[in-house]
This record gives C-alpha cells, structure tokens and sequence, in this order.
C-alpha cells in the first residue's frame, strides 16, 4: 500500500506540536516540511524556543495562535493535554540534552512523541524513557530518517529474504567537513551545542552521525551487536567531544563491521554509505545517490536498482511518491517517518495497532543508540579496547 492511499485510512490530520525549532535551528524546519509533504498534520501548538520572544516571534512567523504559543514544554504539555483540541503528538527537535525532560513530560500528559536523535544523553535516560513508554501506552517515533528512503527499505527487504546469504560483513560511513576548523568559536549555534557536552551528551561526531550509521546498519541488516573497538579521536584543538570516530564491530553470530563517522573529513558533505556483503551477493548504497541501489550476486554482473523502477520491490514502492527518474531525497526520507507515525497514530485512534508493514525507529532503537555511544566512549577511554554493547 503507498503512503499515498494511507492518507484515507483516517479522516482529519493529526494535531502537532513542536518544542524548539524556532527561529535560527535547521532540524524544526526540517521536521514541519516532513510532517507536511503528505497532507496528514497540522502544526497547531509549540514552545520554539526557551527565549519567550524568540518562541513568540517564531510562532507568529509560523501563524501559530498566540494562546498556543508557549514558554516551556512543561507549560504546554499541560495546556494541551487539558485541551478538547489538544495535541495528539509532539515533534521535539531540540539539543539533545532536552530531549528526555520534555519526552516524559508529554508522555506523562497522554501524548504520543515523535524525537530526533540521539533519544537522550545517557543509557540511564534512555532506560528510563523506555520504561515510560511502556507505561504510558503512547508511540515513540524516533526520526532516523535515513530508514525511510525507500531503497533502504528494499534493501532490508533483500536482506530479510535471504538474498545476500548469510551477512559477513557490514561496513557504514558517514563523513563529513562542516566542524574541520573551531565554528563552535565563530558563532555557530548548531556547532555550539553539538561540542559542548552539557547539551549534547558524552559523544561529539559519534553521537551526532555516528548513531545514523550505526542505526542504518543494524535496521538494514537486522544483526545486532555483541562488542565493539573504538577509537574517538578530536583534531581540533580546543575541541572538548570527539570529531573522528572509527571503529571495528562484532555481531552476534559472527558478522563483522566497520564504522567511520567524522565531521572533519575535508571535502565531504554528507557522505553517508552502506555496504553489506554476504555469502550469495553483497549491496551498496549511498546518501548522495539515495534512488540507486547496487546489488551483485556472486559471479554474476553488477545490477542497479532503481527506486520505482525495475528490480525494486513492494518494500521500495510503498514509501514512493513519483515517479521512476524523479529523484527522492532527504526531506521525502524524513517525510516517510511522519507518514509511518500518522498511520500509527490512526491506528492508536481506534485502539488498534497499524499494519505490519508499517516501520519506524522506536524507543528501543533509541536506546540501542545509547548503549552504542556508551561502549564507544568507554572503548576509547580504556585505550581502544573491545567493549560489550549493552
């Protein structure tokens, strides 16, 4: 079924709010373009910003009603839970940092949560989010975006049918050169928080894109990891958290992987790449290049794939939205993970559960994350050593 039939499986959009996102942040506006491209939400509520006249100011830019425009999650959740109107989900898209506090809150109030990543800044959080959510009954979405291109679908899709054989080996990377010289120190907000480990936690680069790569290879793959070797490394001087992560993974049953994630790799913007090889065949895919898929059966001729085009699958074609030879990009990525949390949330509606192919990171994959950061760190600090994952 496509996103687009999805729209009539409910009537009425569902009711959003937004905590940061205002004024000067990239990922808000991101994730309000997500939520709109398929008709199925309406931005009426938030609290941008935790300066009241940049929250205010931001509001009205975005023609929020005034008496919907708040000065603290706390302050909304509240609100809006007592509302008849209210919010039935929450985007937050702040510094990591406030990511936990303002999900407990909303949870607490009875409303469903959509979050960026990573979750929180600490496994300690991030169990106790988990924990939350169970009790409270109520989705968690996490916006790994990159699980929702539709080649990355097919290629889980091929994994899972046993396309590839068994997987060996597992290799993801993610660099990029935005934080190759000290923009922490010229200014830039999104450098600010993202080096300070106060708001973004015990991982620079690694929690940052290092959780994308990880969380790509694992949703694609579908092994899970027993132990790692890390080396975090900062080449900028001055710099507190790490901006260069490399390491080496061991999955249960024996699979083998690497990961590189830096934001100082000169001449990268934001190369993200997967490659997956296994006893019959082995696939390739690429960010920059997200509608081709290369797979290669052993012996055999390498064979492109293409999103809506031939040799893609029901997987692919569900989250497409043009096309064959129109490109799908990242904004159409993270708009996938919107539409898989509507038809969740219609669901919820009725008490109900959406069908099963319906796909979106979850609390438990933020926690996967966390864990992952936490033995990263741990394995660099003890002098790069393997380290159990959880």
């Amino acid at each position: 079924m496509t996103i687009e039939s999805s729209k009539q499986e409910s009537a009425g959009r569902i009711r959003l709010g937004m905590v940061g996102g205002g004024q000067g942040a990239f990922i808000g506006a991101v994730h309000r373009i997500a939520a709109r491209i398929d008709g199925q939400f309406d931005l009426v509520a938030g609290a941008l910003s935790s300066d009241p006249d940049r929250a205010k100011a931001s509001a009205a830019e975005l023609g929020l009603a005034r008496d919907r425009s708040y000065g603290s999650f706390e302050e909304m959740a509240k609100a809006e839970a007592a509302r008849p109107d209210g919010i039935e989900v929450v985007a937050i898209v702040t510094p990591n940092h406030m990511h936990a506090p303002a999900a407990k809150a909303f949870l607490e109030a009875g409303i469903h949560v959509i979050c960026d990543k990573p979750m929180t800044i600490s496994v300690e959080e991030a169990k106790d989010l988990v924990a939350l959510v169970e009790k409270s009954g109520k989705l968690f979405v996490l916006t790994h975006n990159y699980t929702g291109y539709p080649m990355i679908r097919q290629a889980r899709a091929m994994v899972a049918a046993g396309d590839l054989g068994d997987i060996r080996l597992v290799q993801a990377e993610y660099p990029q050169d935005w934080l190759t010289e000290a923009a922490e120190r010229s200014g830039s907000k999104q450098a600010e928080w993202r080096t300070d480990p106060k708001r973004s936690g015990a991982g620079g680069a690694i929690g940052d894109i290092g959780t994308h790569a990880y969380n790509l290879a694992a949703f694609v793959s579908g092994l899970e990891t027993d132990e790692l070797l890390a080396q975090l490394s900062t080449f900028v001087e001055g710099r507190v958290l790490d901006d260069d992560v490399q390491i080496l993974l061991r999955y249960k049953g024996g699979a083998r992987g690497m990961l590189w994630a830096s934001q100082v790799a000169v001449g990268n913007e934001n190369g993200l790449k997967l490659r997956i090889y296994g006893s019959k065949g082995g696939l390739e895919w690429t960010q920059a290049d997200p509608n081709y898929l290369w797979f290669t059966r052993f012996g055999e001729p390498k064979q492109l794939i293409t999103r809506a085009g031939a040799g893609a699958g029901a997987a692919a074609a569900r989250v497409s939205r043009v096309p064959s030879g129109h490109p799908e990009g990242y904004l159409e990525g993270f708009a996938t993970i919107y539409a898989e949390a509507a038809r969740a949330i219609r669901a919820a509606r009725d008490g109900g559960e959406p069908d099963a192919e319906v796909i979106y990171p979850t609390v438990q994959d933020g926690l996967a994350g966390m864990q992952f950061i936490e033995a990263a760190v741990a394995s660099s600090n003890a002098g790069n050593v393997w380290t159990k994952v959880g």
